[in-house]
This record gives C-alpha cells, sequence and structure tokens, in this order.
C-alpha cells in the first residue's frame, strides 16, 4: 500500500497536525480541517479554550469588583491571578520575550500605563515571535513571569488594572 501523504505506516503525520495547529492558533480559528487523498484530518480548539476567553469579557467589569480581588491576592500565585479581571493570559504554548533584543529596553515595565493594542511582550512558538498586546488600557500592576521563561495556554502573564 502506497502511503499516503497525511499518512504513515497507519500512522498520522504528527507534524502535519502540529502545522494545522498552528495554523489554528495564529488565525484565532476555532477549527480546521483538511483532506488528502481520501485521509481527513480535523483539528479544533478545546471547549476549555473557548471557556477561557470568558474572562476577558469580565474585565470589563467595574473597578470596584476589581479591588476585592487585588487585596485577597496580595500574597497570591499565578493560579489564583489567572481569575483576576485585570489579567492577561498566554494565548499559546512558549517562551516568553520581556523584550525585543538582548540589550535593548523592555516592552514594559511594573507602573506603565499601557494604551490597547500596546505590545506587551513576544511569545515565541514555532521559531515565530507573536505579539501579545494590551487588550485595554490601563497601568502595569504586575509582571507574572521572567525573561525567556516558557509559558503555557492560559497562564497570566501580566496584571493590568
Amino acid at each position: 500500500m502506497a502511503d499516503k501523504p497525511s499518512e504513515k505506516n497507519g500512522k498520522f503525520d504528527t507534524g502535519l497536525i502540529r502545522e494545522l495547529a498552528a495554523i489554528l492558533r495564529e488565525a484565532d480559528l476555532g477549527e480546521i480541517e483538511i483532506e488528502q487523498s481520501g485521509v481527513r484530518i480535523k483539528v479544533a480548539k478545546a471547549k476549555q479554550a473557548v471557556t477561557v476567553s470568558a474572562p476577558v469579557a469580565a474585565a470589563h467589569a467595574p473597578v470596584a469588583t476589581a479591588a476585592p480581588a487585588a487585596t485577597t491576592a496580595a500574597p497570591a500565585t499565578k493560579a489564583s491571578l489567572r481569575d483576576h479581571p485585570g489579567a492577561v493570559k498566554s494565548p499559546m504554548v512558549g517562551t516568553v520575550y520581556l523584550q525585543a533584543e538582548e540589550g535593548a529596553a523592555r516592552f514594559i515595565k511594573v507602573g506603565d500605563t499601557v494604551n490597547a493594542g500596546q505590545t506587551l511582550l513576544l511569545i515565541e512558538a514555532m521559531k515565530t515571535f507573536n505579539p501579545v498586546t494590551a487588550p485595554r488600557a490601563g497601568k502595569v500592576s504586575q509582571i507574572l513571569i521572567d525573561n525567556q521563561q516558557p509559558v503555557e495556554f492560559g497562564e497570566p502573564l501580566v496584571i493590568i488594572e
């Protein structure tokens, strides 16, 4: 039996699946499906990914609701900051870069005021540098990661008050 482009010895080409997953993330799609030589591969975001975007809507909550979260989160861990209304979360798995290149100034510092759409940091994934931008204007109250630190999807990176 001849190998199909997406199949090798009865096993699917995981490289192709990874490429599809990368396209899914980069294009912010819910799912992607291809068919080659009679083999169909469908890659879809987990329902959990849809749930993760829900706190972004909650980020528009009044400042009064943010204050109790900040006071209870004073000795907080990253896990407890996951639901903070000002948390900017990692959109992907990768390595964080807080500056454009070695020796350059950092994109942000604690206390900086940022505008919506301003680059906060870069995440390198699959040899591609992806900017993470501020979802809204505000003041950077915490930076929860270090330069060149690996991060997971949904991990809180920065708190913007």
